[in-house]
């Protein structure tokens, strides 16, 4: 009678991770476990047990693989383009679904924490800096988060012009200013506050107040009107 040979080690274990998942949730999981629970989506038939710890041997976190350049994932052996094209996607997806989460309700911005409730999830992952006015009603409702400027880690440019006409094109009774720092540090620099005051100064000339201008920094988020900074409207 032949010898029964033992089972490969990873018989079975999209199954169990899966059921795992489905089980505990995520919070267990080791960042190349979770690498391989994504790659299953799109290597249905490959052992990505070895790809995911290649990803992490290369850029040495979950997060640094998923903001990493497809270019870059792409060239990790295994991983090709169609591989890397959806590890790319899953930051801008995630800040989608917790973007929507926060703005469903259509909440009304007249506070500091519903502003950065509304700011935190559409700046959250985002490895360059970028900036945003965001268009408001007549009760302070978001009409329209208006992309001006989106950059390299360290610096976006906007002309105020930007600013006035999307503003303008939106309907905007008053605006609010908004722009992330990569490094998660939202203290403003001096070409920050520069850009505060000139934007404040074009808005007002066609009589739409710029009631803040809010950076975020991660998780944490800096107002120039509660820090008494916006002075251009004075």
């Amino acid at each position: 009678m032949p010898e029964k040979q033992p089972s490969h080690p990873h018989t079975g274990h999209r199954d169990r991770l899966r059921s795992r998942a489905a089980r505990e949730g995520l919070d267990g999981f080791a960042d190349h476990e979770v690498l391989e629970l994504l790659l299953f989506a799109v290597m249905p038939r490959v052992n990505t047990n070895p790809l995911a710890h290649g990803l992490m041997h290369r850029f040495g976190s979950l997060s640094a693989v998923l903001e990493a350049d497809p270019k870059d994932l792409a060239s990790v052996p295994g991983i090709g383009d169609r591989g890397a094209a959806f590890l790319a996607n899953v930051p801008h997806i995630s800040r989608r679904y917790l973007h929507d989460r926060a703005t469903r309700d259509d909440p009304p911005l007249t506070s500091p924490r519903a502003v950065a409730d509304y700011l935190v999830p559409l700046m959250a992952g985002r490895p360059e800096e970028v900036v945003y006015l965001l268009c408001l009603d007549t009760r302070c409702r978001v009409q329209f988060p208006a992309l001006l400027s989106s950059g390299t880690v360290n610096e976006a440019h906007v002309h105020p012009r930007q600013a006035v006409e999307a503003a303008l094109r939106h309907r905007a009774s008053s605006a609010i200013l908004a722009h992330n720092h990569p490094s998660g540090n939202p203290h403003p620099s001096s070409s920050d506050l520069d850009l505060t005051r000139r934007l404040a100064q074009a808005l007002e000339a066609v009589d739409i107040p710029l009631l803040d201008h809010v950076i975020v920094g991660g998780e944490s988020t800096f107002s120039f009107e509660q820090e008494g900074l916006l002075g251009a409207r004075s």
